[in-house]
């Protein structure tokens, strides 16, 4: 760009800041004196009717009284001259106890050379924007921004043809629908901002209309004003001059990125973040030569890469890409960047893209970098030796890549670094003092794999080493940080979040760490093996989270401050009861896991005043007495477990009155009567085990009716009879159905075909909501499913009183991976289409009273592992493929005296089991095994003739192998000789002593 076009950015730039220097110090550009105005009186005593209708808590306008000089008030000016009140500024930059409210007074309206009005941030309670302010001719600045007024701006703003600022952006919480026809008087106007406003009204008109009425427009911000249209072209071009432009957060559906905005060769500032872009990078943004900040961020920008061009934007200070689908390699981009003879580029934010390869080696040129952000790409390789060149960089995000190999010793030459997150890669090697020697500002600092257990990356740091920094934020996970917890944090007193997960720390808490006397957000030091009793002098902020899950801490049960709001104790040997006052002592308890622990004893009842809890586990402990009844009070609770405990008693109605409850675990206890009615009002229910309980009466059938969401229903081993209830086939969504080990009775409901979840795979957002563990009969052993729980399906009807045949609808659900329908008394024949099961694992339809042949389909079943059709009534030959050959256990079909073929008895030719061109198959077969043992017992000759003379033949050959390899030989021999020696030597000291003792 030439010299003149420069000149010209300068010029608008120095007006800009000329003008509103002069209206903060509160002046009109004009001469003047320096001593106080005095007020004019009837402006005074506008002022005093206007501040009457105010509403002050804070006491801002204090010095408002009638024996002051007015102009001299606070968020007065008055012209110098005159003496007239000229600017009224009561914008609130305090906080939200600081805000003004009530009436707004048409007194204003007596200050006639009022230029300035500024009352945003305050709280004006939604009444309407005044209406006489349109009367304020002389206004050249009004800011009404976030100041909860309400209605319509449009019919009588454009009446103040002089100004030049006008911020209406938040001005109202439920804004009116507002056209821009009121803006063409304003043709003077600079500064536009209309963030937050409802303008769909105008989502066909609204550049046009700019565009020819408001040619001295400098600043336009219109986010978030639901403007639909975002138009590719304009007829002629009037914003010019434009430096700003802020289209950010519209419902924008575009294809492309619009062409006259590569016409602004003035604009410095264009943010378009939170569009409905589509589209690639073009070249022409390298039109916009003097743009310092750029936000491109969470649009559709896809299938494109970082093109060079996009890297000669030598201006650029902010380049803010993220949340895209921008692929491809950073080097061309990079080195492009690195080339500007002054390269500017403070902030370079490209996080959640897929951009691939290395981070290049010029990336060292970028020396005036602070903020690097490449957070969840695809990036490969390790991190540059010329990071080290980056002497401004305050933050380096590289978290959730695919980068591996050793961390250069040369961060720690990055002296301004704040912030360093290289977690979630695949980093090897060793940490040591070097890495962190010289990052005297460092205050977060994250490295190790989220949910890692392949430990590849050590700490070795001595235990006297003294760091140059003080850490607020530290997390190291899946890392060898032990076994000794480590010292070198022993002056980290300013420490507030600490995550030490997956880090082999076998030792105790020391009390140096707990003399640190912190005060803790966060304190996670899950998946490790400390011992000892865990600290009671933690200290804790409010809303802070604990996790000491799977260590091996001892003693009672920790209480702290009623500040922590999530606790996770599980999995540890804390033993004793709950203590009574954990209620009083954990008051904001939000989340309670103390589960797979030693604790005793009976649950407090004051747990039911822990109003704000949402998760509730105590399940794997030897809690005894009876199944508490405190569920009234705990109304956001939607997560218990209870389960292998020694509870007894019912269920309480207390406990339908959980509206939010979606998962509900309390089998293994010892729990009786009937499933209380009032369950029925959990409506959010999402999995319910109850099995290995005493439970009785009828399998309700409101279950089908009022709990639509259900995924998992396990009742089995309990005293459950009658029908199942054809209400269940309305779940649509039931993946595990488990009844087993009950007395129902009747058959099993054709209906079962419409259980739709047994046909499709669940999406990431239906597998996302599952919680728990559960143990299930699957592939003939008992399993304990967690984190793949939403990948099971599985039905189990096994152990129980059902009559009839097996429905052939059952056949429809081919995702099933157990169907269990042992023991009952169902007849009939299995269904000719039961290889439509094509994703089957266990089939057990073992003791019943199903006859006939078995389906040949059944032979297709090519996942099926466990099968058991023993102790029935069937007959014929035994079906065979070359797959269902390998299930040659007898027991499979052992019971049913008239089966045969392998591996039972061969069928013979009597005219009811086979025929003759059976038995001719048979004898067909075994000479066809007889040649195939013969070809195999050849193969493997001819393999060991050629193994052999390759290894020898080349010891012939080869004298220096030969040598080798006797060497080797001659060595392994002295080895064990010695060790030999060694054994008997031992052997024998120990055979004296014994004799000895």
């Amino acid at each position: 760009m030439g010299s003149n076009s420069f000149q010209f950015i300068f010029l608008i730039l120095f007006y800009h800041l000329f003008y509103f220097t002069c209206i903060d110090y509160h002046f009109v550009c004009s001469a003047g004196t320096s001593k106080v105005s005095t007020c004019i009186e009837t402006e005074k005593k506008a002022l005093l009717k206007f501040k009457e209708n105010l509403r002050d808590h804070s006491g801002r306008l204090s010095s408002w009284t009638d024996q002051e000089n007015c102009c001299q008030w606070i968020g007065v000016s008055c012209d110098d001259k005159t003496g007239n009140v000229v600017k009224l500024d009561l914008r609130n930059t305090f906080s939200t106890n600081n805000e003004l409210g009530g009436e707004i007074n048409p007194s204003l309206l007596d200050l006639q050379k009022l230029t300035y009005l500024d009352l945003s941030m305050n709280d004006f309670g939604g009444i309407k924007v005044p209406e006489f302010i349109g009367n304020l001719e002389k206004l050249r600045y009004l800011n009404l921004s976030r100041a909860s007024f309400s209605g319509s701006v449009s019919p009588f703003l454009g009446n103040l043809s002089n100004l030049q600022v006008l911020d209406l952006s938040m001005y109202s919480e439920n804004p009116a629908e507002n056209d821009l026809e009121w803006l063409k008087g304003l043709s003077f106007l600079e500064h536009l901002n209309l963030g937050g406003s409802d303008l769909s009204k105008a989502t066909n008109s609204w550049l046009q209309t700019i565009n020819d009425h408001l040619p001295s427009l400098l600043e336009l911000h219109l986010p978030q004003c639901q403007l639909l249209n975002l138009p590719s072209s304009l007829p002629s071009l009037n914003l010019t001059s434009l430096l700003v432009l802020d289209l950010s957060n519209n419902a924008f559906n575009s294809s492309i990125f619009p062409r006259w905005i590569f016409k602004l060769s003035n604009l410095l500032h264009l943010d378009l973040n939170s569009n409905n872009i589509f589209s690639e990078l073009p070249d022409e943004f390298a039109n916009l030569t003097s743009l310092e900040y750029l936000d491109l961020s969470s649009n559709y920008v896809t299938n494109g890469t970082l093109k060079r061009s996009l890297g000669k934007l030598c201006n650029l200070k902010t380049l803010i890409l993220s949340y895209n689908s921008i692929a491809g390699d950073l080097t061309d981009f990079i080195n492009a960047l690195s080339e500007c003879q002054s390269n500017n580029l403070e902030t370079l934010d490209l996080s959640y893209n897929k951009l691939t390869g290395n981070l290049p080696d010029t990336l060292g040129y970028l020396r005036k970098l602070k903020i690097l952000q490449l957070r969840y790409n695809s990036l490969t390789g390790t991190i540059p030796e010329t990071i080290g060149n980056l002497s401004s960089l305050e933050a380096l995000y590289l978290t959730s890549n695919k980068m591996s190999g050793n961390l250069t010793p040369n961060i720690g030459q990055l002296t301004s670094l704040v912030s360093l997150d290289i977690s979630d890669n695949m980093w090897d090697g060793i940490v040591t003092e070097v890495h962190l020697l010289n990052l005297s500002n460092l205050q977060e600092f994250s490295v190790g794999m989220t949910h890692g257990k392949n430990i590849t990356l050590a700490f070795n740091i001595s235990p006297n080493w003294t760091p140059p920094f003080k850490l607020t934020f530290l997390t190291i996970q899946s890392c060898q940080l032990g076994p000794k917890f480590p010292h070198w944090l022993k002056d980290q007193n300013e420490l507030t979040s600490i995550i030490f997960t997956t880090s082999g720390i076998s030792d105790a808490v020391p009390d140096w760490f707990v003399e640190l006397d912190l005060k803790l957000d966060n304190l996670n030091m899950a998946e490790n093996s400390l011992t000892g009793k865990v600290p009671n002098k933690f200290q804790f902020n409010f809303l802070a989270n604990v996790d000491l899950s799977t260590n091996r801490f001892e003693g009672p049960l920790p209480l702290w401050s009623s500040n922590v709001t999530t606790l996770y104790l599980r999995d540890n040997l804390f033993s004793g009861p709950i203590p009574v006052n954990i209620c009083e002592a954990l008051l904001n308890l939000t989340d309670l896991d103390i589960s797979k622990n030693n604790l005793n004893g009976t649950i407090p009842l004051c747990v039911g005043d822990m109003h704000q809890l949402t998760t509730l586990a105590l399940n794997n402990n030897q809690l005894i007495g009876q199944f508490p009844d405190f569920w009234g009070k705990l109304i956001y609770l939607y997560y218990i477990d209870m389960s292998e405990n020694h509870l007894s008693g019912q269920i309480p109605g207390s406990l339908g009155s959980l509206s939010y409850l979606m998962f509900l675990r309390l089998s293994g206890n010892n729990l009786s009567g009937d499933l209380p009615s009032s369950f029925r009002n959990c409506t959010r229910m999402i999995s319910i085990d109850l099995s290995n309980n005493e439970l009785s009466g009828l399998i309700p059938a409101w279950l089908g009716e009022t709990m639509r969401s259900l995924l998992i229903l396990s009742v089995g081993n309990n005293r459950f009879s009658g029908p199942i209830p054809l209400n269940m086939c309305s779940l649509s969504g039931l993946h595990i159905l488990e009844l087993s080990e009950n007395n129902l009775s009747g058959s099993i409901p054709s209906c079962f075909g419409n259980l739709e979840a047994f046909k499709v795979e669940l999406t990431d957002t239906e597998a996302g909501r599952y919680q728990g563990t559960l143990k299930l009969d699957a592939k003939g052993r008992i399993l304990y499913y967690d984190n793949i729980l939403y990948l099971v399906n599985s039905i189990d009807l096994s152990s129980n009183n059902l009559s009839g045949e097996i429905p052939v609808q059952i056949t429809s659900l081919y995702k099933l991976g157990t169907l269990n329908l042992s023991r009952n008394h169902l007849t009939g024949k299995i269904p000719t289409d039961i290889g439509n099961l094509r994703w089957i694992e266990t089939l057990d339809l073992s003791i019943n009273q199903l006859s006939g042949p078995i389906p040949p389909s059944i032979t297709t079943l090519d996942f099926l592992t466990h099968l058991n059709l023993s102790y029935n009534d069937l007959s014929g030959r035994i079906p065979t493929s070359t797959q269902f050959q390998t299930k040659v256990d007898p027991t499979i079909f052992q019971g049913n005296d008239a089966l045969c073929g392998p591996p039972l008895k061969k069928c013979f030719d009597d005219g009811t089991t086979t025929s003759h061109s059976g038995a001719d198959d048979e004898e067909e077969t075994d000479d066809e095994d007889k040649l195939e043992k013969i070809w195999f017992f050849a193969v493997v000759g001819l393999g060991y003739l050629v193994g052999f003379w390759v290894f020898f033949g080349t010891l012939v050959i080869k004298k220096i192998w030969r040598i080798s390899y006797f060497r080797f030989i001659e060595t392994c021999i002295v080895e064990l000789d010695e060790w030999s020696w060694s054994f008997r030597h031992k052997m024998l000291g120990y055979l004296t002593c014994r004799k000895k003792t």
